[in-house]
């Protein structure tokens, strides 16, 4: 491992150790997977899944199939109430263990330079600089010094999984990253949400933002009634 001389600027793909975001705020981690599921998420016994189903459900919470990927490590177990979009259409977990280390996975859709964290310019500066940033096998693994993360690209998205360093070693984190993959159609049965269970993840709309402009809202008199 060879540390940075220079920080370079953080990558939005590294941002996403901190998807203790609205997932967090949703109660992950309180209701770990089945244990079918903590075993890789694969039930060869049952029969196949409806395609079109799983296309649907994946729709009810604003992703699409291709983009819901899921990992294992042992000791970590998928939690539920994690499941949901990133961005446009992207998707977001995070696995969890007794002690309450978290992994978190995430599938974007962003440039290559998000990727590879010496790559081009990034966005995110004001977030903690890098430490490191280095190549592992078909990865980039890269950490600031409260976080981790690995990052591959997939065609026109960014899987990263991560976790805080104090939680999650690097060799576990190695681990979950390799073992990342897109889920079959029997995996996306035990992560997406049943159907009809998806619509609290419907964002609210609020009708005091304006429709065009920075999106903040109306505080003109009377706004507020």
């Amino acid at each position: 491992m060879t540390p940075l001389s220079r920080s370079p600027r953080l990558r939005p793909a590294l941002l996403t150790l901190t998807l203790a975001l609205a997932l967090a705020a949703t109660g992950c981690g309180t209701e770990p997977a089945p244990d079918a599921e903590a075993a890789g998420l694969r039930s060869s016994d049952a029969p196949a899944p409806d395609r079109a189903e799983l296309e649907a459900r994946a729709a009810a919470v604003q992703t699409v199939t291709e983009h819901v990927w899921v990992t294992e490590a042992p000791g970590y177990a998928l939690a539920r109430q994690s499941v949901g979009v990133l961005g446009d259409d992207g998707f977001g977990s995070v696995y969890t263990e007794p002690k309450g280390g978290q992994i978190r996975l995430s599938v974007e859709r962003l440039p290559h330079a998000d990727a590879d964290c010496t790559d081009g310019p990034a966005s995110g500066s004001d977030r903690e600089p890098l430490v490191t940033c280095e190549r592992d096998g078909e990865q980039w693994y890269r950490a600031t010094e409260s976080g981790h993360a690995y990052a591959q690209q997939q065609g026109d998205t960014v899987v990263t999984v991560g976790g805080d360093r104090a939680e999650v070693d690097r060799a576990t984190l190695r681990s979950a990253a390799r073992a990342a993959h897109r889920a079959d159609d029997y995996e996306l049965d035990q992560v997406l949400p049943p159907a009809g269970e998806a619509s609290g993840q419907q964002p609210v709309e609020r009708g005091d933002l304006p429709p065009e402009g920075d999106g903040a809202p109306n505080n003109e008199v009377g706004a507020s009634g």
